[in-house]
């Protein structure tokens, strides 16, 4: 075991990895596309290499399935990277822009250079996925970074380190193992850009600390994330989308559902559709849940507490449990739970669930659940489940959320042609393929003068000049 170090002997450690980082980061900056590309094809490489080593680390952590860390991982990272490597060239060509008639006699273009120094500091519920794609990210806007991974994921985290240990000099990328003093230690430093996913009460921290050095932040938050289900819906079909939403990762999803609008109309059926649903994910052979090979757990004990409080407290305000319920403390245990009759004084309508806990309201007019929804912070995903296309675009006028998917769940997470990310409390900046590249890169506006001169403007400012600046402003 790695003796832990004292905090002057980690700042000294972190500051000599930044700043040989820094000294190197002119140098990576120069580098050509094909040289980006190779070095996330050694990513590639390592992690279709070490599926099962990712699939063990995961389920040491949180006994996440192997199908999961297939299709919650390394289906989007695999997607990540395909689309950067068949891209970047073109995303590193500088790009033509029109000049104004005013401006003739010069050109102008846009340059992608790499931010520098960046921070990649990455959540524990996706703790590979939520690393290394903007990591690749990183790498293909040709910048220098330090990962943090999630202490409470310690077996991904360790295998994170090993990898890029293997693959990278630690001037190049470096990873840096620890709680949350090891977060504190490198956001004293002075980064270009900091890449943060977590909760949006984190993500005030990280952006109050990157004010300090001015440094540009792409924030990954969260939120509570609603679904709606009129009355049109195919009642089946919602019911099994949004089941595996919310189930998916034992709730621990970003962003999965977190409550439930209902039409009053639909309501019976398909709630009924819901927990058959439950049943047929996790219950097939007619064994409890807390058997399924298919059924994740609770990160730690820590958030085990928090969400059996948040349904106690639901419970004694007057909620009814209509499905699941159980908890075993030993195994951080949480069955799919439903909570009806739940009202807006309740926490677990107030907090960001993260957990297999479902409230569920109804609604007669789509107005009043569309109050509900504006009373709260912007979400990070809304969902939408109907066949009524007026209806639609109806709620899609009168809301605003980071992404927003009807008929389905999480799916936006998995197009890389889609920028991914939030609004506000939920998260500022985007990412997914072309926006990560940007999110890493300066956006740096070149003009070039090629013959001509605005010498005729210039002072002093007789008559005559004043209508040439009159003509150009009003004409040209």
């Amino acid at each position: 075991m790695t003796p832990l170090l004292s905090e002057t002997d980690l700042r000294d450690d972190l500051r000599e990895t930044f700043d040989s980082q820094r000294r190197y980061a002119p140098q990576l900056a120069l580098t050509t596309a094909d040289q980006r590309i190779e070095r996330i094809r050694r990513i590639q490489s390592w992690v279709n290499a070490h599926e099962g080593d990712i699939q063990r680390a995961m389920y040491d952590d949180f006994r996440k399935p192997s199908a999961e860390v297939m299709l919650g991982e390394l289906m989007a990272l695999n997607a990540e990277i395909k689309h950067t490597i068949k891209h970047l060239k073109v995303w590193m060509t500088p790009q033509q822009l029109p000049t104004p008639l005013s401006l003739i006699g010069t050109k102008s273009r846009l340059l992608h250079e790499p931010k520098g120094n960046v921070l990649i500091i990455s959540p524990w519920n996706y703790p590979f996925v939520l690393a290394i794609r903007p990591l690749v990210s990183a790498i293909a806007a040709g910048n220098v970074a330090i990962l943090k991974p999630s202490e409470m994921t310690p077996h991904t985290a360790s295998l994170i380190k090993r990898m890029i240990t293997e693959l990278f000099p630690a001037n190049e990328v470096a990873v840096f193992e620890g709680d949350a003093e090891v977060s504190k230690a490198l956001l004293d430093l002075p980064f270009n850009h900091i890449f943060f996913t977590g909760s949006p009460g984190v993500g005030r921290v990280v952006m109050t600390a990157a004010a300090k050095h001015l440094a540009s932040v792409t924030l990954e938050l969260g939120g509570k994330s609603p679904a709606i289900v009129d009355e049109s819906v195919d009642i089946k079909q919602a019911a099994g989308q949004l089941a595996w939403g919310k189930c998916l990762n034992n709730g621990q999803t970003c962003i999965a559902p977190d409550y439930l609008l209902v039409h009053q109309s639909v309501k019976q059926p398909f709630m009924q559709a819901f927990r058959d649903t439950i049943v047929a994910m996790y219950s097939p052979d007619g064994k409890p849940v807390e058997a399924s090979d298919s059924y994740a757990r609770i990160v730690n004990n820590r958030h085990f507490n928090r969400l059996r409080e948040l349904v106690d407290d639901a419970v004694s305000k007057g909620a009814t449990i209509t499905h699941g319920g159980k908890m075993n403390a030993e195994t951080n245990f949480v069955e799919p739970t439903v909570l009806e009759d739940v009202t807006d004084d309740m926490l677990v309508m107030q907090e960001e669930i993260f957990g297999p806990v479902l409230p569920v309201l109804t609604y007669a007019n789509l107005d009043d659940a569309l109050r509900i929804i504006n009373q709260r912070e912007k979400p990070l995903a809304l969902y939408i489940h109907s066949r009524n296309r007026k209806t639609t675009q109806y709620i899609l006028d009168r809301t605003s959320a980071g992404d927003t998917v009807i008929n389905d769940t999480l799916l936006q997470f998995g197009n890389v042609e889609l920028p991914f990310g939030g609004v506000n409390n939920s998260g500022l900046g985007k990412s997914n393929g072309f926006f990560s590249f940007q999110e890493f890169s300066n956006q740096r506006g070149v003009m070039q003068r090629d013959f001509g001169t605005m010498k005729f403007i210039y002072p002093p400012y007789t008559d005559k000049v004043k209508k040439l600046i009159n003509f150009v402003v009003k004409y040209l």
